[in-house]
């Protein structure tokens, strides 16, 4: 609590603190966050000295209210919990929330709200993130800020107004037939010599394979298949926003090589442990297999753009390919796949050949 009180100059007859009717300066006294305070207002004005105070009162109250950097990341990883979002999706905050924290103690910020749009800038100029990296960083900055910004604990969410960093999509390399069959040779090679090594936990690689490329499913999901969603030679993807399932068939060649894999619930994964675990060892034998078929730089993702860019070239319309891949909107589809159109391109061709 502060109290006004003037204090007499010496000439002043007057020495009491509650004379107040005097000319002689105003001083404050009392304490404000927490902190002894003494000091003068810099007004012999009774009306401005009483405004002065109420602002320094109403000030104290807020850094009382105030949310440190790290209370507000604390509060926003226990929601993220209590939402049900997975371990790898939290995870994936903790750098950016550690390089934050320091990032604000060498700034001398304790509190989320000093934060402005110049200072979120400076701390952004500092990621070494680049590309899809630096946007998705940028993202679960918002994010913060505007759970922060929803609890009231910020009165303005500056991360809007952050800029979001140039993106530059690699285009869609797909395998081409002889690859495909490299890489299914290659599969057969590193089972049967896997399963000499290890003859308790062999990776099914030819119907891993075989099941990525026809499915379009992304690594993870189809290391976490479930013999469930196979159905009469169906392959069940998911449900679309329209609320009916999306299913894919599946050829002869990959539902007899899905048959042979011992009877569990998921085809690729015994349930037990992290599924990171069981991508990291699939992703480590498509690498050997890529370098046994000679396949530069071979990834995972190759598959599920080989998957797109043979639909397209069959002239499948580019709005039923972005409900095969489960993209959210045709445009994203369009982002990474649109030189591959079979259907646009004749059409450009033929318009190119009208004006012969």
């Amino acid at each position: 609590m502060l109290t006004t009180f003037r204090r007499h100059s010496h000439d002043c007859r007057h020495k009491s603190r509650r004379f107040r009717k005097c000319k002689c300066a105003l001083w404050v006294d009392g304490t404000v966050g927490g902190k002894e305070i003494r000091k003068s207002l810099k007004t012999r004005n009774w009306q401005k000295s009483q405004k002065i105070v109420l602002k320094m009162e109403a000030d104290d109250k807020d850094i009382g209210e105030r949310v440190t950097v790290e209370k507000a990341c604390d509060s926003f990883l226990q929601d993220a919990t209590a939402r049900l979002l997975r371990t790898s999706s939290l995870k994936r905050y903790d750098p950016l929330f550690n390089r934050l924290k320091a990032f604000a103690e060498n700034e001398g910020i304790r509190y989320l709200n000093q934060f402005d749009l110049e200072t979120l800038r400076r701390f952004r100029a500092g990621w070494a993130a680049k590309n899809y990296t630096a946007k998705n960083e940028l993202e679960r900055l918002r994010a913060l800020f505007r759970f922060a910004y929803d609890a009231k604990w910020i009165e303005e969410n500056w991360t809007r107004k952050l800029k979001s960093p140039k993106v530059e999509s690699p285009p869609a390399l797909p395998f081409d037939k002889d690859e495909m069959a490299n890489i299914l040779a290659a599969s057969s090679a590193y089972q049967e010599n896997a399963s000499k090594h290890r003859p308790n936990d062999t990776l099914a690689m030819k119907a891993f394979v075989l099941t990525i490329r026809y499915s379009g499913l992304r690594i993870r999901d189809v290391v976490t298949l479930s013999r469930d969603k196979i159905k009469d030679g169906k392959l069940f993807l998911r449900t679309a926003k329209t609320g009916t399932h999306v299913w894919v068939p599946l050829p002869p060649v990959c539902l007899e090589a899905l048959a042979a894999i011992p009877a569990k619930h998921y085809c690729f994964w015994s349930g037990g442990g992290l599924p990171k675990t069981r991508v990291a060892n699939y992703q480590h034998a498509l690498k050997s297999i890529f370098k046994m078929a000679e396949i530069v730089h071979g990834h995972a993702h190759r598959f599920r753009d080989t998957f797109a860019v043979e639909l397209l070239l069959a002239s499948v319309p580019i709005e039923r390919v972005s409900i095969l891949l489960g993209h959210s909107s045709v445009r994203v589809t369009e982002r990474h796949y649109s030189p591959w159109v079979q259907a646009r391109q004749d059409q450009l061709e033929q318009d190119v050949m009208k004006t012969w």
